[in-house]
């Protein structure tokens, strides 16, 4: 308008006009984003980094809290029996076939671990009856008219029971070795106790020492005695420990740090985790763990390494980073160049052509897209230490 108002509608002013329309072509602007969200996308898949919540990817990087499930994710969820005992009054066979029983359809881990144990050693189910499952604390089933228990310490709670003899120094020797202790309980009383170790993922360690390098608290959640939660926290170099804990109670030590003011994100495998998963700011689910946990999560690992969760910081702050880089060029070459087109510089004499013009929103849009390219050069492999 100032230029038609100071020559009127001339060939000059119809210049400024075409040049102004081609620099304000928003093509980098538009490109600035999607190009980054493409890229991380398809880099976080070759990484074994599936994203079902795009957003969820970009608000990783605000994450100040990551709380681990220990079964099947700090740890490789494969128990074997390291040692039992068997009260005085019963034979071993009898209490491993009664044990076999109750176990037998059981897919949690630890069951599994004691299953195992059994039939390698050539025990004979025993036959039960009223099969009930206890959540939380362990298997109720009737034997010879008599209830017969299994499960952790939990489970001794329930039933309003303590631990004396050798069975106490039993218990306790398994939690200095950081061993979970599963209870054969049968009327009342306590007749065998079997201690189980778990093998620590080798790289869970090394995980946990770089989201430290990264100003992350970590935190562990498990439904084992404080002992075993402790020594395998002490172990790992984990900040906070959530022991003895419910299924149905996961979620609400998720809830407990958030009402802290901390940015949480949960890493689980199995179908208790779920809730944990859905409440955390962000749900990161283990490849190789439930479906439901799997539906649960934002982000899935395909790979069962707690590596890979190292892999999510490191790609959600790269993206940012090339998201605010691209904007800032974008938005600046249109703050330089507009006020160019519009002849700003015209009483020095320079005047900006549409041709030069179309070169440097081109080469905008150009600039936008290799820098963007450019996130492909961030390395996210970690290797253990």
């Amino acid at each position: 308008m100032a230029w038609i108002i100071a020559l009127g509608f001339k060939v000059e002013v119809l210049e400024r006009v075409v040049t102004v329309l081609v620099i304000a072509c928003p093509h980098a602007l538009g490109l600035a984003i999607p190009l980054v969200v493409a890229i991380s996308t398809s880099m976080g898949a070759r990484n074994g980094i599936l994203v079902r919540n795009r957003l969820a990817l970009e608000e990783v990087r605000l994450i100040n809290t990551v709380i681990f499930d220990k079964i099947g994710t700090l740890t490789e969820g494969r128990f074997g029996v390291a040692n039992r005992i068997v009260a005085e009054d019963w034979q071993e066979d009898q209490a491993l076939g009664l044990v076999l029983a109750i176990e037998g359809d059981s897919e949690h881990p630890i069951a599994q671990g004691i299953r195992r144990k059994a039939e390698e050693e050539g025990a004979k189910a025993e036959s039960i009856s009223g099969f009930e499952a206890i959540k939380g604390r362990g298997i109720k089933a009737q034997w010879n008219g008599k209830s017969v228990y299994v499960g952790g310490p939990s489970l001794l709670e329930m039933l309003d029971l303590k631990l004396s003899g050798d069975l106490a120094a039993f218990a306790n020797k398994a939690n200095e070795n950081a061993q979970t202790v599963v209870y054969m309980v049968v009327e009342k009383a306590v007749v065998a106790a079997f201690a189980l170790a778990d093998v620590v993922r080798a790289e869970s360690k090394h995980a946990i020492k770089r989201l430290h390098e990264m100003g992350i608290e970590v935190a562990m959640l498990t439904g084992d005695s404080q002992h075993v939660a402790d020594a395998v926290a002490r172990e790992l170099g984990i900040d906070t420990v959530f022991a003895g804990v419910l299924p149905e109670d996961k979620d609400k030590k998720v809830t407990e740090l958030q009402q802290q003011g901390k940015k949480v994100a949960m890493v689980g495998d199995g179908v208790n985790d779920a809730p944990a998963l859905t409440r955390a700011d962000i749900g990161i689910a283990i490849g190789s763990g439930t479906d439901v946990a799997i539906e649960s999560a934002d982000i899935i690992l395909v790979q069962s390494n707690p590596l890979d969760v190292v892999k999510i910081f490191e790609l959600s702050r790269a993206t940012y980073r090339k998201m605010i880089q691209n904007l800032i060029w974008a938005t600046g070459y249109n703050v330089i160049a507009l006020p160019l087109a519009a002849g700003v510089l015209a009483p020095v004499g320079f005047i900006l052509s549409p041709a030069v013009g179309a070169v440097l929103m081109s080469l905008s849009t150009v600039v936008v897209a290799v820098n963007a390219q450019l996130l492909r050069r961030t390395d996210l492999a970690v290797k253990p230490a």
